[in-house]
């Protein structure tokens, strides 16, 4: 580990488990709230972090495989150590750092956290932290596809975390 970008949850092991009050399968207000994220030695020059989060086994129709985003967050200051749990659409409340950031339209066509309720377990949920020499100016609608275009060439360091349901 020593020096390198990375991602971590105090709530969710390398390849462990998401609980459930971070899917659609939790219980009234412990349901589909955005896990506590922290990151640690991001790269020399970042100046924003931009992050994704998906379900990486969700089956399409025909058997192949498609990623189901979940959520997209961009313009984290890299003076913000993480994002507490519960976070999402809570920036401007949180204001200070926090205000700055914006988050995206999932596959569920809504902004902010968003997680589906899982068809059967092991379906494999990917936090990817992109560390940027730039912030981005998406325009008002966000979405993963736009992050992914825009960052081309601005990335100093990805750091990924996964969980399974």
């Amino acid at each position: 580990m020593g020096d390198e970008f990375r991602l971590a949850s105090s709530h969710i092991d390398h390849e462990g488990k998401l609980p459930r009050q971070y899917t659609g399968d939790g219980q009234g207000a412990k349901r589909n709230i955005s896990p506590p994220l922290e990151w640690y030695n991001l790269p020399e020059g970042t100046k924003s972090l931009a992050l994704i989060v998906h379900d990486i086994d969700t089956p399409e129709l025909g058997g192949a495989t498609v990623p189901f985003t979940i959520w997209v967050v961009v313009n984290i200051p890299p003076t913000l150590k993480g994002l507490p749990e519960g976070f999402s659409l809570k920036e401007e409340e949180m204001g200070g750092d926090y205000a700055g950031i914006k988050e995206g339209t999932n596959d569920m066509k809504k902004i902010g956290w968003q997680a589906p309720k899982m068809p059967e377990s092991g379906h494999r949920v990917e936090f990817k932290l992109y560390a940027l020499d730039d912030e981005l100016d998406l325009g008002h609608k966000v979405t993963k596809e736009k992050v992914l275009d825009a960052i081309e060439g601005h990335v100093l360091g990805e750091a990924a975390l996964i969980a399974k349901s």
